[in-house]
Order: structure tokens, then sequence, then C-alpha cells
């Protein structure tokens, strides 16, 4: 039996196979991609495989961590490298969707694999005990589905399916393998029409169209209202469908058709308006065209019946926004279901269905509902599931109203609500179609900090921050703001912390569950105070700001700070001084004051141009000037590191802080990472002096900044913001090599902090970033 996977092979080198193997490289799995020979002569044979890796390096969002992750994966052809996959752990077929092609392929695989390897298909909907018939007791033992979601580094989801063969111990090696190493939300789902997601997904995405089509709203007012608003992804209806395409789509929806029956098989018919679309090559982003059409600057929507492109339309009812005021999801989504106004009941009559639909395929399309709400949030990007959103808008009244409408409830959820229980969920626990609340299944490294919260292990708290005791000795610094930005109270709670911590525990995890970790600091707060002309109160932020970064640097007791998603300014500030860093792999950081006129006042410089100079290796002369320019460009240009391991080569992470490929195991791999400071006897660093480049160091920065701004690649205001930098990171008017505290950098860096913030240009680019939520170029 197979312990570990050390070596893969994909075939199949389209866009879903290529990017399943660029996900195993990102996590170090070297990986054998291969295709089929072209036809023609004189042909490259690898030519489908090395195009595929070509196309690697230029998609958007990259599918790759770090280009250097492309050397992982090995092109080859299905005849000249066949016997290659006796060396590999696990087979992944991903090639066209057609149940006898993936026969063909799998009696192929059958006949070179090695007796004990794992063969898998990530099929998104053909039967994967079809596919496995007449095969060897041996392959089909080893033989699942696991059906990845595209894009596979950012999607979540993996669905794996077993056959009546496929041996317990197989399913659950690779179960807990799509968890730890992929980093995957894994749902274990049963053999039937496109599985879990897609299923109730495409059921919902039909939905819609036909009560589109039948109230008579245009494709943008839809997507107005079905996204974000009912705690859907931003892309909405037709936006999403655009992206995956609706040759795909259409694909898709007619596997269930041809497979179900009842009053579910005419959903699924696709509505004649899509297929003559399709006939006209309007499938979406990849055709350029699609349900929208970016013309110039503007985009424009298909109308169904013209089939002519028109200016976008939105939605706006008196009842809409009233409930956009309500306060929470859960709120809103009452207030909007129950209502009479037009919008409201539009929603209703695509929402009811979905849970009614939901609840009559448990046990068909998989166990439990919890395995179908993890798949909606996992695969489709929901913020709640199906089952968590008839509990939000209370089960009882939703029945009510869908029986007085004619709509089926299964006898189960009928059951449930006779025998007087209120919810689907309930203290960790889920209702059971046997009639039985049954235990959520979590995986232990999953720390939820919601449910520590209902548990009382909130230590303190204010209205920035919420200090938790997360086990074993660690405490919890979660930041609690709007956008998670930095403002006097999360200050506050930093000191509050490290007192705490040194008194009574063995260390502190600096991170959160959010949507972003921190995207730097109050430039509300810190505007106003500029803006009232009010220097004091901006120079005691950035002073106490400075602190507090210290006290996590200099903390007697470890501090591990976890960061994930948008880490910008002053997120990047708390992370940096921090006695390890554990960056989720979807970590975008970087230093991006000077997008809105200012440079990085908590320390920032300082902690860039340090970690830098930690890394050249001993023994290797260093070259101060050079690291100066390093930390000047990076800082100067607001770069943004595009995953962790980019982080690195940027400097913001070191070698030996740590990545977690599966965020929801961030908060415990950094736990993890305090308990064995803790344990190895942590000691802080030891004060040091720091060598500047001073006088000859701020020449040299500034005059790349003026053939910069010379070139009009830069405005007069980043130049001067340029100079203030450049002086900064110098060290002022001293000499080379001058050796200096961090206060006297600090001071420097505090002095050009609020000169600039007093600048008008600067205060101008603080307002557009709040108003805009971009930067503006003054």
């Amino acid at each position: 039996m197979i312990d570990r996977i050390k070596k893969v092979a994909v075939i199949g080198s389209g866009v879903m196979g290529a990017g399943i193997a660029a996900h195993l490289a990102n996590v170090g799995i070297p990986t054998l991609l291969l295709d089929i020979v072209p036809k023609a002569e004189n042909a490259d044979r690898n030519q489908l495989a090395n195009t595929a890796l070509k196309r690697l390096l230029k998609e958007k969002p990259a599918p790759l961590t770090h280009r250097k992750r492309l050397s992982f994966i090995t092109p080859g052809n299905m005849e000249d490298d066949i016997e290659k996959l006796a060396e590999v752990d696990w087979i992944i077929e991903v090639v066209v969707e057609n149940l006898q092609v993936k026969k063909q392929v799998m009696k192929l695989i059958d006949e070179h694999r090695r007796t004990g390897s794992i063969v898998s298909s990530n099929t998104s909907g053909i039967s994967v005990e079809a596919m496995a018939e007449s095969r060897s007791e041996d392959f089909q033992a080893h033989f699942l589905g696991t059906h990845f979601f595209n894009p596979p580094r950012y999607l979540k989801l993996l669905e794996v399916i077993p056959t009546t063969h496929t041996n317990q111990e197989v399913l659950d090696f690779m179960k807990q393998f799509g968890e730890d190493v992929l980093g995957k939300g894994v749902v274990e789902a049963k053999d039937t029409p496109n599985f879990i997601a897609n299923r109730i997904g495409t059921y919902g995405l039909l939905v819609t169209v036909r009560e589109m089509l039948a109230a008579g709203f245009s494709i943008g007012e839809v997507d107005s209202i079905t996204g974000t608003l009912i705690g859907r992804p931003k892309s909405a209806t037709f936006r999403t469908l655009d992206v995956v395409g609706l040759d795909t789509f259409i694909h898709v929806a007619q596997n269930v058709y041809d497979h179900v029956e009842g009053a579910e098989k005419q959903v699924f018919a696709v509505p004649e308006f899509m297929k003559k679309m399709q006939e006209q090559h309007l499938l979406g982003s990849k055709a350029g065209k699609g349900f929208y059409w970016k013309k110039g600057k503007d985009i424009l929507e298909l109308n169904p019946e013209t089939f002519q492109h028109e200016p976008r339309k939105k939605l706006k009812t008196t009842g809409l926004e009233m409930a956009k005021q309500a306060k929470g999801l859960e709120n809103r989504l009452k207030a909007l279901l129950y209502s009479d106004d037009r919008a409201g009941q539009f929603l209703w009559n695509i929402i009811a269905p979905v849970l009614a639909i939901s609840a009559e395929l448990v046990g068909e399309i998989a166990d439990d509902l919890v395995a179908i709400d993890q798949a909606m949030k996992w695969g489709f990007g929901w913020k709640i599931g199906p089952f968590e959103l008839w509990d939000a808008i209370g089960v009882e009244k939703a029945v009510q109203k869908m029986e007085a409408e004619g709509i089926a409830v299964p006898g189960w959820v009928k059951t449930m609500v006779e025998s007087g229980h209120s919810s689907f969920y309930h203290d960790e626990q889920f209702y059971g179609r046997n009639g039985e609340y049954q235990p959520i299944k979590r995986n232990p490294k999953e720390i939820d900090l919601r449910l520590l919260e209902k548990q009382g292990k909130i230590v303190k708290k204010n209205s920035g921050a919420n200090l938790i005791d997360i086990g074993d000795g660690v405490l919890l610094l979660e930041f609690q703001s709007p956008n998670n930005a930095i403002g006097f109270d999360i200050i506050q709670m930093i000191n509050y912390a490290i007192d705490e911590v040194e008194k009574n525990y063995k260390g502190l995890v600096i991170g959160n569950q959010g949507k972003n970790f921190c995207v730097g600091a109050n430039i509300a707060m810190i505007l106003m105070a500029a803006q009232d002309d009010d220097v004091f109160e901006v120079d005691l932020v950035v002073r106490k700001f400075q602190e507090a970064m210290l006290r996590i640097k200099y903390s007697e007791k470890p501090v591990v700070v976890a960061p994930f998603g948008m880490t910008l300014g002053g997120g990047a500030e708390v992370s940096l001084p921090a006695a390890h860093i554990q960056a989720s792999m979807e970590t975008y950081i970087g230093l991006v004051e000077t997008g809105v006129g200012l440079i990085p006042g908590g320390g920032g410089n300082k902690e860039l141009y340090l970690k830098i100079l930690r890394n050249i290796p001993e023994g290797v002369e260093v070259d101060l000037q050079a690291v100066a320019n390093r930390v000047f460009e990076t800082i100067a240009l607001a770069k943004v590191s595009t995953s962790a391991e980019e982080a690195i080569e940027n400097n913001y992470l070191s070698h030996t802080d740590g990545i977690s490929v599966n965020h929801d195991h961030l908060l415990w791999d950094a736990k993890q990472r305090v308990m064995t400071l803790y344990e190895q006897g942590y000691q802080p660093p030891a004060p040091e002096k720091i060598p500047v480049t001073g006088e000859t160091g701020y020449a040299a920065l500034l005059v790349g900044a003026e053939a910069m701004r010379l070139s009009g690649y830069i405005s007069d205001h980043d130049m001067k913001i340029a100079k203030k930098l450049a002086y900064v990171i110098a060290g002022g008017n001293l000499p080379y090599g001058t050796l200096v505290d961090e206060q006297y950098l600090l001071n420097l860096e505090r002095e050009a902090f609020i000169q600039l913030v007093s600048e008008p240009k600067s205060q101008q680019r603080m307002q557009h970033m709040l108003m805009k939520g971009k930067p503006l170029r003054n």
C-alpha cells in the first residue's frame, strides 16, 4: 500500500490536465505530463505537452506559484514514454470527456502501471464505475475519481469518487493526501451524473436562466443581484458562465439531462437561446464574446431576444436598497427572500428550488448534507451552502412558503420540522436522514475561531481585535476591524497580547479567518488627522505602531504571524519582525504605501533591509548598495508577491519561514511553530547595529529615480516620495558603512511619513484609494 506519493503522471495536457500538473508542481511533486503524438509529419512528438508548459507561463491567474516550479513537470507522449507509468505512484487521466476514449486510456494504463499504484480520472461527470469495467483486479482496487475544479491552484474543492471496487485504504489515503498535501477541501461523492457541486450548481444556474426569461429581467440585472448580495461570488451568474465557457457548461448540463428522469430532467434541458449562442461561438471569455462583451472601455450585455449586445443594466428597487442596509448575510437574505419586492420574489424563485433539490439529493449524490454544503462553498465559491442558507432564513418558515407554492419538500425535511427541530445544524452537529443529529467530522488541523468564541475562549477583546486562547498554552491575536485595517485599537491589543503572553503563555499567533490578513493601516483615520493639520495625532499613531512592532520583534516568547490573502502595508509590517512567518500559499504580500503617497511608517523599510542582509550567506561579501537598491526598488514600485513562494524571492519571507498549502490548516501550523520554538528554549534576538549606505548610497538611489522621472515613468510627486524613501533607506547624511541603531532608522522613517502625510497630493492619493479602491497617479 502506498504511504506517500513521490511522483505523478498526468495524461492529457489540455487546460485542466496542465493545471493539475502545475498544482502538483506547486506542492513539490515531480510530474510527467503526457499527451498523444501529433499526426503531422516531422512534428515535435511532445508538442502538445510542450505547448501546455508554455501556456502555463502565460495564463492569468498564474497556475504556478513561481515560474521555477515548471522544472517539476516533464513533458512526454503516450508512445515514447508509456513505460514510465511504471515509475509513478499516481496516474491521473484528464483526456476528453468521452467514455470510450477514457476506457481505451484505462486499458493502456492497466498494461503499463505497476501493481499498487493509484489511478484516477478527473472526469466531471462520466461514470467512474463504467471506466474501470474489464480492468484488472489490482487496477480496480486502486482506481477512483478525483474531480479537481478549474483552476486547480485556486479552487479548493476536490471531489473524490470511489467505485464499488475501490479499496477503502486507497480512498482514505487519497482523502488525507488531498487535504494535507494538495491543500484541498475534499468531499466524498457518489458515482452519479456530475457528482455534487456541478449537479447542484448547474441546476441552480439553469433555474436562474429560466426565471430570468419568465420574469423579463436582463442578464445584467440578474448578475447585479445574484452575486455578493446573496453570498455568491462577484461573478454572479452570467459572468461565471462566461469564465467557465458556454460549451463546457452545455456539456455538463447535457450529461445530467441524459442520465436523470422526472422533473429534474426538464430543468437540465438547455434553453434554445443558449444553444444558438454556442452555434454563433458566443462562448464567453475564451471567444471574446458571450453573455458579456467588453467593447473598448464599455461592458455590454447580450439581449437573448435580439442577440445584440447592449449597455449593461443593474436592477434597482426600493426593497433591494432596504435589504442592502441589513447587517450581515443572514439578515439580508431574510429581508430579500420573504419580501414582496420584485427582486426578492426573483431571488426566492431561484433559491427555493435549489434548497429543495439539494435536500432531495442527500443520500443519492452524497452521504450527508454537510458534503453538499462544503462542495458548493469550495467548488462554486458560495459563502454558505444550501442547508446553511436554509437555516439562515428559517427552515420552518421556508418549508411553509415552499409548500404553499407547490414546491415539493422532501419527506425527511418535513419530518425534521414536525419533530420540533428548527435547523439542519445544531451545536457542531448536523441532522441526518435517519432523524438524529450526528457530529460534524472535522480535521484536527482546522482551528475554528468562531467556535472557540462560542466556547468562551476569548481572553480579551476591543473594537479592533480579539485575543483568543487556542489551547496548549498559545494565544491568538485576531484582527477584527473593517478590512482588518490597523488602528489604535489593534495597536493596544498587540501590546496587551505581548504582556499577557510573556507572563502566562508559551507564545502568540497573529492571524485571523477574514477575507484577507490585513490591508494596511487605517488610512481614513490618518487622512482625517492630516486634513485637520493634527501632526501630533499622526506622529503619535506612527510612534505607537513602531513601538508595537518592536514589541513583536523582541517579545520574550515567540510570536508567529500567519498571513494570507492580501497582506499589504501595515499587514506586511506586522509580519516582518515576527520570530517566524507561517504564510498561506496564497499570500499576496507587499509594502504598497507609495500607492497612497506615503512610505512604510511602522518599521517596514528597516525590516525589509535587515531581512535581505540576513539572507546573505555567511562568507559572501556584503554589498550594502546592492541591498539598498533592492529595498528601494521593492518599496518604491510597491511590488506585491503573487504567492508565498514569490514572497521569498522578494525577501518578505525567508527560506526558514513556513508555507501552508491548505489554508484551513494555517493557524494550526502557526500554533505548532509557536510550541516548537518555545520547547526549543526560544530567545528573542539581541538589538543590533545596522550598517547603512549614507550620503553616497542616497545619491546612487536618486540617480535611478531621476532617470525614471525624466523618462515619464514616474510623476514629480512620485519623485518627491522616492527622495524621502531613499533618504530613509540610506540612513541619512552619514558616511558609507556607518553603524546605526534601529531607533535612529525608525525616527527617519516616522519623520518622512509625517512630511508626506502633510502633502496635498498624498492626501489626494489617500482620498482616491478610500473612494475608488485603487491608486491615483498624480
